[in-house]
């Protein structure tokens, strides 16, 4: 019997949708290993036989490749290789009103493998990642009497008082901190010489003003999943807070009036990608190629597209989607008929738009990448002691007045 090949994965990976299709497909079995991301990190370094692909994000890249847990990727193995857009693979310029595409863990600074095996923007026929699907972040708003894309225009917003009590930031330590420091900087509150890349100093006065927040009441619970803002916002424990695509689709799957922010600063953006572990050789080897090839031809595009992300390698997409669906999700146009989810269940309702418009103009206007800095051990410790915080003061959860 045909040993399963075994991903190392996250809640982001839709993988149960894909893995009858996949195998199918393919020809053999696979078995998906889904962990946090902090787990999957930490497996990926420090126990890299027990996966033959580490899917994560490219902002999660720096311990494992330097850890050697994962080999180089060749690109003339890759069938979409050519069709992967700039995003990825290009450095990009700065956004109009933001700190810059370049801040933060950017993907193209760490695709190319270089003769030394150090990582950078240069091209080179290997690679250390191959890119999958990405997004745009910013946070959700309740929508009622608000008119989201007219009036809330700042990351700042997300300190503004009349929210008080029901503000939330996810509870990732690569992800959450940028959304607070963003709020802050766009309020006016911090000043960093380098976002993506805190100092000691700046990660303890963005605690110091966390703990403000949290004990003065105006910062509810954080949340890790994403699945958890939903019902938060149903009861109206929520009314603004950092947001997922999947969690945007399925709250409006359930009628939640919600809406995702386009920040004047820009968006929070990540992006996602597949390893191979540096065990593989032989048969195996060309197992794991066959499983990034497939991600790439489609199918799997069609998948993520419904949770409110984008493939890297879009035509293949493009191809397979009816054009209803690929106007909505990629050109931001007005959805011509209802749209369904990745479930197949209504929830995107004839007429409405997506927030901040096309891909294109969506990836014009980033600010910061999703970041693993070098303070980020400190940063852990500083940010856990904030989320204990949170839970504690806010523990139970308020319920909507």
């Amino acid at each position: 019997m045909t040993e399963p090949l075994r991903i190392l994965t996250t809640e982001v990976q839709p993988w149960r949708l894909l893995q009858e299709r996949a195998e199918a497909d393919l020809g053999f079995p696979l078995v998906f290993i889904e962990q946090d991301f902090v787990s999957a990190q930490r497996t990926a370094a420090v126990a890299p036989a027990s996966y033959d692909i580490y899917d994560q994000c490219f902002h999660n890249l720096d311990i494992v490749w330097n850890w050697r847990a994962i080999q180089s990727i060749e690109t003339k193995r890759i069938t979409h290789w050519n069709d992967l857009d700039d995003l990825t693979r290009t450095p990009r310029p700065r956004a109009p009103h933001g700190m810059g595409t370049g801040l933060g863990d950017a993907p193209a600074s760490r695709l190319y493998v270089q003769q030394d095996s150090t990582l950078s923007s240069s091209p080179t026929g290997r690679i250390s990642m191959l890119p999958t699907f990405y997004n745009f972040d910013s946070f959700a708003v309740e929508t009622t009497g608000i008119d989201v894309d007219r009036e809330i225009t700042s990351w700042a917003e997300l300190l503004n008082p009349r929210w008080a009590g029901r503000v939330a930031f996810v509870d990732e330590p690569a992800i959450g901190p940028f959304d607070l420091a963003m709020a802050l900087a766009a309020a006016g509150e911090m000043e960093f010489a380098d976002m993506g890349n805190m100092t000691v100093a700046e990660i303890d006065q963005m605690a110091g003003h966390a703990e403000r927040l949290i004990l003065s009441g105006h910062l509810n619970r954080f949340w890790r999943h994403a699945d958890e803002p939903v019902a938060r916002f149903r009861t109206g424990e929520l009314k603004i807070s950092s947001i997922w695509s999947p969690t945007m689709v399925a709250m409006k799957r359930q009628g939640i009036g919600v809406r995702q922010a386009r920040p004047v600063e820009g968006y929070r953006a990540w992006h996602g990608g597949m390893c191979l572990a540096r065990h593989l050789t032989g048969s195996r080897l060309d197992q794991a190629y066959a499983w990034l090839n497939w991600y790439l031809d489609g199918y799997a595009g069609t998948v993520v597209t419904r949770q409110g992300y984008y493939m890297s390698a879009f035509e293949p997409v493009r191809a397979l989607m009816p054009a209803a669906e690929w106007d909505y999700w990629y050109e931001g146009l007005p959805a011509a008929h209802d749209l369904p989810d990745v479930t197949g269940a209504p929830a995107i309702v004839k007429g409405s738009t997506r927030s901040g418009g096309s891909f294109r103009s969506r990836g014009r206007h980033i600010a910061i990448w999703n970041s693993t800095m070098d303070e980020h051990n400190y940063l852990v410790r500083r940010w856990n002691e904030i989320v204990a915080l949170a839970e504690a003061k806010n523990r139970p959860s308020r319920r909507a007045s």
